[in-house]
């Protein structure tokens, strides 16, 4: 089966989930997760999360956090993690209802943040905030009137 296809769902931390098809081989599924893999299974669906298993122990970027019927945190996946579909004895393609269960489900990146013993999560919503953050050319042009040579004052001293 190292040579088949599966369309799997990847959700990158600060990115909104997307649909890729990748082989369905070990190798290729390390290759997604950027190391040894290991698979969860916190739904009712017939769906696992494939995760790096050392992610955490990595310092890899946390990502998003798993929640119970409650809505309460019991865990957070850290790094690039996969939702493939369940076949009886492998992993294999998510189907379109799938697709757009968990594309909904894990659609807004989350930020988290330590504060008193404990962690925050935030949701980010970049439909509320993508025309706040600046563009490429506005970037370029912050930078680029930082990176101006300073001239030096009438008393010599350098204006910033």
């Amino acid at each position: 089966m190292e040579n088949s296809k599966i369309t799997v769902l990847v959700v990158e931390p600060l990115m909104e989930p997307y649909v890729k098809e990748i082989d369905s081989g070990l190798k290729s599924l390390q290759k997604e997760v950027g190391g040894y893999i290991q698979a969860v299974y916190p739904f009712e669906e017939p769906v696992a999360i494939i995760c790096n298993e050392e992610g955490k122990l990595n310092g890899e970027p946390l990502n998003r956090a798993l929640r119970d019927e409650e809505g309460h945190v019991y865990d957070i996946v850290a790094g690039t993690f996969l939702i493939a579909g369940l076949s009886e004895d492998n992993f294999c393609s998510l189907s379109e209802v799938h697709i757009e269960q968990f594309t909904q489900k894990f659609k807004a990146p989350e930020m988290f943040a330590r504060a008193n013993g404990k962690i925050l999560i935030m949701p980010m919503n970049w439909e509320t905030i993508k025309d706040e953050r600046p563009s490429v050319a506005e970037k370029l042009n912050v930078s680029a009137r930082h990176n101006k040579q300073k001239q030096p004052s009438k008393s010599g001293e350098m204006e910033l």
